[in-house]
């Protein structure tokens, strides 16, 4: 009978447990369903997030919109360097052997090409004979031995010049630097 009265309690005690348990469970899932003020907070974490995002896209589609026109006529500036240099070394030899009015008129033709040049960005590097050789402006193209120790990985001369478009280089200045 002792075996039959175990058996009584485990019966009875299960329903109990299982009430309890049932109970729990049921205390555990309205608690894992969220409040309307919780599903209204996460929205709006959400959408605040993906306003800050498509802001975000707008700046960096602004800023390459930016670049692409200021660079946009990189390639015609490139090639407008060639006449530049051509104009400059005219200009050196007409100033040598001929007369003054063609000097005259092939410098206002230069000055004018250069300025509306300068107008679109376009900027000279100053380089001078003596200024510190720096690789990110500089194209050393020989080394000679220096002149007097001063003039030692310095600039000893300019061959051709160079130019930026804005802030960025189109044309290394070509130097001889000594050594």
């Amino acid at each position: 009978m002792s075996e039959n009265q175990d058996m009584q309690d485990d019966q009875m005690n299960s329903p109990e447990e299982f009430t309890e348990n049932n109970e729990n469970e049921t205390v555990e899932n309205v608690t894992a369903t969220p409040s309307p003020e919780e599903l209204l907070a996460e929205e709006k974490d959400r959408y605040i997030r993906l306003f800050a995002e498509f802001e975000n896209y707008k700046k960096r589609t602004s800023k390459e919109k930016m670049e692409f026109f200021q660079y946009a006529n990189q390639d015609m500036m490139i090639s407008m360097l060639g006449v530049l240099d051509d104009f400059e070394r005219a200009l050196k030899e007409i100033a040598k052997n001929g007369n003054e009015a063609d000097l005259q008129g092939v410098e206002l033709i230069y000055q004018k090409l250069k300025n509306k040049l300068t107008e679109k960005g376009l900027k000279l590097m100053e380089v001078n004979a003596g200024d510190d050789f720096n690789v990110d402006f500089h194209e050393a193209i020989t080394q000679i031995p220096a002149p007097t120790e001063a003039l030692k990985g310095k600039i000893v001369d300019v061959i051709e010049s160079g130019y930026m478009l804005n802030d960025k280089v189109i044309r290394f200045a070509k130097v001889v630097t000594g050594q």
